[in-house]
């Protein structure tokens, strides 16, 4: 088992190490495109721009650059951006990342306690009204955009219905530190987490489902049965257990992604400054060192998510555990 951890932990490290390889290359060594001429501006002398290109380091060998670049975001942390000069990008994405996590956490346990409700009622009750009404208003919560969603949600509570009773504690748009003000963060939060989650409770519920009434036909469940096991235990501890499989599979692809940045249409509607807007608006500048931040960033916590699943698997699923 420790062999297994340990061996995992070291494909994380040439994964991270490949990935900002990768990133590197893209955004700093493609044909045609120079780096110092983004930086100098337009309509820059030779000799600016060879001044450039000695300051960022960016006319030594790609080894060099590709070491100091490293160096300068993860040792040093004094590598800044290309376009807001003297921005320094670590300390930029640190503090963009609370947001995106106080987001996201909230979004994840509503999604996720949602998810299972959803999933275990409908499986539960197959082919009843019940299922079916679960599975259309699932379905429904899938088909609707988040941006259209947060729109409508923004529309209500922070104009027509702003003054009445049920909307008028609901915060101006923005990010409450939950440092400075617990009530007040979970206040700004609380309506960008369901709108978030809509999508992931219909999503995970209809997954949930179908392994579930999959895993209520095998054998295991019979023999349960036949044992006298009561049905509510044989649906939660034998049947929820093995169908979770799939559903934490998700969770950990859904959770990293989103950390790393995919919840930027939430974060644009509801005016978050989280790093999925940091992105955004690098990509648009062009701003290669925020970009190759952020993309670290996020392949990081796409990487430490799928770990973590890894490791979840030991203890939902006997056989793998029993293979470790």
């Amino acid at each position: 088992m420790l062999a297994a951890l340990v061996s995992r932990l070291g494909q994380m490290v040439l994964v991270m190490f490949g990935i900002s390889v990768v990133a590197f290359l893209i955004f700093f060594a493609t044909p045609g495109a120079d780096p110092s001429a983004r930086i100098a501006g337009r309509n820059a002398s030779q000799e600016t721009l060879a001044q450039v290109r000695h300051d960022f380091g960016l006319d030594r060998p790609l080894p060099v650059q590709y070491a100091l670049m490293m160096e300068r975001l993860f040792i040093s942390r004094d590598l800044t951006s290309f376009v807001n000069r003297g921005q320094k990008v670590v300390p930029t994405v640190l503090e963009a990342i609370p947001v995106t996590l106080s987001l996201v956490l909230g979004a994840a346990v509503l999604w996720v306690l949602g998810g299972l409700t959803v999933g275990v009622v409908a499986g539960a009750t197959r082919g009843t009204w019940l299922d079916r009404t679960l599975m259309i208003l699932s379905l429904i919560g899938v088909s609707i955009p988040v941006f259209w969603l947060g729109e409508v949600a923004n529309l209500v509570t922070q104009s027509r219905w702003h003054d009445t009773w049920l909307f008028s504690w609901v915060p101006p748009l923005g990010y409450i530190a939950f440092t400075e003000d617990p009530w007040g963060w979970f206040k700004a939060l609380i309506i960008p987490w369901f709108t978030l989650a809509t999508l992931y409770i219909g999503l995970y519920g209809r997954v949930l489902r179908a392994s579930m009434i999959e895993t209520m036909q095998e054998d295991f469940i019979r023999t349960a049965r036949a044992k006298g096991i009561g049905e509510r235990r044989v649906l939660l501890s034998h049947g929820l257990r093995t169908s979770l499989v799939a559903f934490v599979t998700m969770f950990g692809l859904d959770f990293g992604a989103l950390v790393g940045g995919g919840a930027l249409l939430t974060e644009v509607v509801f005016g978050l400054q989280g790093v999925g807007k940091l992105t955004y608006g690098a990509l648009q500048t062009l701003d290669l060192p925020m970009i190759l931040a952020t993309v670290i960033y996020a392949s990081f916590f796409v990487v430490m998510a799928n770990f973590i699943v890894d490791v979840a698997f030991v203890f939902i699923d006997p056989r793998v555990r029993d293979a470790h």
